[in-house]
């Protein structure tokens, strides 16, 4: 019993659990103290310099030179008040996590702290290293980050850290913030044209962003004792235990004490950073939970979403625990997503996704529903090439997580009227308290925010007043797949606004024209509709009816980015050029390819210095009982057995990861990434993996439980 995994196991059964106590009973008093807000601004700057800040935020104009050293010279007494020594720009690299180089407030020849507004405002980080797909050459290093004023400062440690974009010095974007800031940019300026149609008050529309994060939480020492989960952030191999979700006891139950504990110090640290953190609770799994914000602007939820993974990586070493965001850590079992609670905001303060019982604004919500569903029709290859990864493709269709063909679910209510639109080409508007207006549709009914209810096996649904993507990964940066998500449905208003103007030019009154192409929209997009269990069989036959595609795979998924349309969708909009599609998709592949190859390569090290050496000593102490049982003249015939099965596995896992290794060699030899990636699917994750997990995870059942190397499930999930 001396292997690492009882050592972990040791350790666990000495862990306590601390207290976490908040710096004051109230979240007001410390929420966002962390934060440089507008608030904090207001009061370090001038009347004058602080409109011409928020009017940069606001127009996304560019600020001047006085404005940016009065804006450096305040952050930088603020942040040295509170202990900063450093500064960092923080951006969001095409790595999928977060990068900061620190520089010191201090000149060591001038004596004093320095911060100039030329600091805050660019700065020139090495570049050489990030991923680029082709866009510079390695030796080429230099790359800018420019500070984005819509996301606040902030202090991490002793570091002031400066939201920013990055980009490469011909400018072509090497992040995943600038391009989400043209696609908001975008459905900005079509949804605002659109509701104009109905409210001349309208000057801008926000996307808004709730994402929920769920996540496993286990143990340091045991994670330490699973080389798979250190290296590959999921389990390779491992038995599903007698126990795992089926009970549904450990969804929404009691938090555990420790884990507890971790979360109030993640949610403390994340609070005083401005995150809005509000929700808590168990998911389905053992181990599983989850943690969901407030709405903020997309922007900025997008950027504290990628602060709080990192706050709660940081934070659960403290408590000698380590937090999983990995979409499928453990087989069988409920897997990790983020689910994207989107919708779209005036600046008057209408939801413009919130049904209401005002006939005009129910107009103005069905136009934008419907333009929605539209787009997710139109890009729904798109759509699903943005959540593409070797992680999502473990988790997509399994388990409780949407599978891989794109649908839309609006409820019973929203569908029985756009059926009612689509059938009967009548609506009834209300025009004063008895007065109706024929527009070709039956009518408009009040429609009651939820009261039809919600569909979680979808991938995309309505729910209420807002739309929840629930396919995004939960390792994956969300302003990948919200970048499409805002561009397709800018494109769709865009078009939409388009051919209203020509029919209201052509002598149709306004509101029969919005009804007619609205009708005609909901014929075009039904087929992306669906109300039912979206993991049942049935679907996946309906769907491949209604041409539907079902791509299983990210190489087959990220040809999306080839087509035509896609490319030209991306040029129209300024979001991405060619170049930048190309090196996204190269990126992307590239990443596939190497989280695959380092899977097989795991897989292959712990088959051959960790379960063959263990079976083959388990399987030498029953040979000697077999014969001690021979020479005693008792049956051995069970015994026996054993050593068959435990033989038959061991030749099926030596076998298998020999042809695994030998076609990974020939599948390095390919140069297409493409033709490489697609390779590493079919011929190396899909031919062997579960192959070889079969076999291993059967030699867990038969080998004696004191000599089994691994850390297993049950000691995972169920030890804290």
């Amino acid at each position: 019993m001396a292997n690492l995994r009882f050592k972990a196991l040791e350790m666990v059964e000495k862990r306590s659990t601390e207290r976490v106590f908040p710096p004051s009973e109230k979240i007001s008093d410390y929420f966002a103290e962390d934060a440089f807000t507008l608030d904090k601004m207001k009061a370090t700057l001038s009347p004058d310099l602080y409109k011409r800040v928020a009017k940069a935020i606001e127009k996304g104009t560019k600020m001047n030179e006085e404005t940016a050293d009065a804006v450096a010279s305040a952050v930088k007494m603020w942040a040295i008040s509170k202990g900063v020594t450093h500064y960092t720009h923080w951006f969001q690299p095409l790595t999928g996590a977060t990068a900061e180089k620190h520089d010191s407030f201090y000149d060591a020849q001038s004596g004093i702290e320095k911060f100039k507004g030329s600091m805050l405002v660019q700065q020139e980080p090495d570049a050489s290293s990030f991923p680029h797909g082709g866009i510079r050459s390695t030796f080429e290093a230099r790359g800018y980050t420019a500070w984005d004023p819509s996301s606040p400062l902030f202090i991490w440690g002793r570091t002031l850290c400066i939201p920013c974009v990055f980009v490469s010095y011909t400018g072509e974007a090497l992040d995943y913030k600038a391009p989400l800031m043209k696609a908001v940019d975008a459905v900005n300026i079509a949804a605002t044209r659109v509701c104009q149609y109905f409210d001349r008050n309208v000057l801008r529309v926000n996307a808004s962003l709730g994402c929920e994060q769920e996540y496993f939480v286990i143990d340091r020492a045991l994670f330490n004792a699973r080389p798979d989960l250190v290296m590959t952030g999921r389990t390779v191999f491992g038995h599903i235990p007698a126990r795992g979700q089926q009970l549904d006891d450990h969804y929404f139950g009691a938090i555990p004490s420790r884990v507890y504990n971790y979360i109030k110090d993640f949610e403390i640290e994340a609070l005083k950073l401005g995150i809005p953190v509000t929700t808590r609770h168990n998911e389905v799994a053992p181990s599983q939970f989850e943690i969901a914000p407030l709405y903020e602007d997309i922007n900025v939820a997008t950027d504290h979403n990628q602060l709080l993974m990192d706050v709660m990586k940081r934070v659960s070493a403290r408590h000698n625990l380590k937090v999983l965001f990995h979409e499928k850590p453990f087989a069988g079992l409920n897997g990790n997503g983020k689910h994207n609670n989107w919708s779209l905001i005036t600046n008057t303060g209408v939801n413009l996704f919130q049904p209401s019982s005002s006939a005009r604004e129910n107009l103005q919500f069905l136009v934008f529903l419907i333009c929605t569903i539209k787009a997710v029709y139109e890009y729904n290859g798109l759509l699903r090439a943005s959540i593409a990864s070797a992680g999502n493709d473990h988790r997509l269709g399994a388990n409780e997580a949407p599978p891989a063909i794109m649908s839309v679910f609006i409820g019973s209510e929203l569908t029985t009227v756009l059926d009612e639109m689509e059938k009967s080409g009548n609506i009834r508007l209300d025009k004063g308290e008895n007065m109706y207006m024929k527009l070709g549709i039956d009518k408009i009914p009040e429609i009651i925010l939820d009261k039809t209810d919600r569909n979680r096996t979808s991938p995309f649904a309505f729910t209420g007043n807002k739309f929840e993507f629930r396919a995004v990964g939960g390792s994956e940066n969300v302003a990948a797949s919200m970048t499409v998500l805002n561009l397709i449905v800018a494109d769709q208003l865009t078009k939409f606004k388009t051919t209203i103007d020509v029919q209201i030019e052509k002598g149709k009154e306004k509101k029969v024209a919005i009804a007619n192409v609205l009708r005609q929209y909901i014929k075009e997009s039904k087929a992306i509709r669906f109300e039912g269990d979206n993991y049942s069989e049935s679907w996946t036959k309906e769907a491949k009816k209604r041409g539907l595609p079902n791509v299983k795979n990210t190489p087959e998924a990220l040809l999306a980015y080839q087509t035509p349309k896609v490319r030209t969708l991306f040029r129209k909009y300024g979001v991405l050029s060619d170049r930048e599609i190309d090196a996204r998709q190269e990126i992307k592949l590239e990443n596939y390819i190497l989280k695959i190859q380092i899977e097989s390569r795991v897989i292959a090290d712990l088959v051959l210095n960790h379960i063959i050496p263990t079976a083959s000593k388990y399987q030498n102490i029953l040979i000697k009982n077999a014969l001690g049982l021979k020479e005693l003249k008792l049956d051995n015939s069970e015994v026996r057995k054993s050593i068959d099965s435990i033989s038959k596995q061991i030749k099926i896992i030596s076998s298998e990861v020999d042809k695994m290794t030998e076609e990974r060699k020939r599948i390095n030899k390919i140069e297409d990434s493409a033709k490489k990636a697609a390779a590493y699917c079919s011929d190396i994750k899909e031919k062997y993996f579960d192959k070889i997990r079969n076999a291993v995870d059967k030699l867990e059942l038969q080998i004696d439980d004191d000599d089994w190397p691994l850390v297993k499930y049950r000691e995972m999930l169920f030890l804290r």
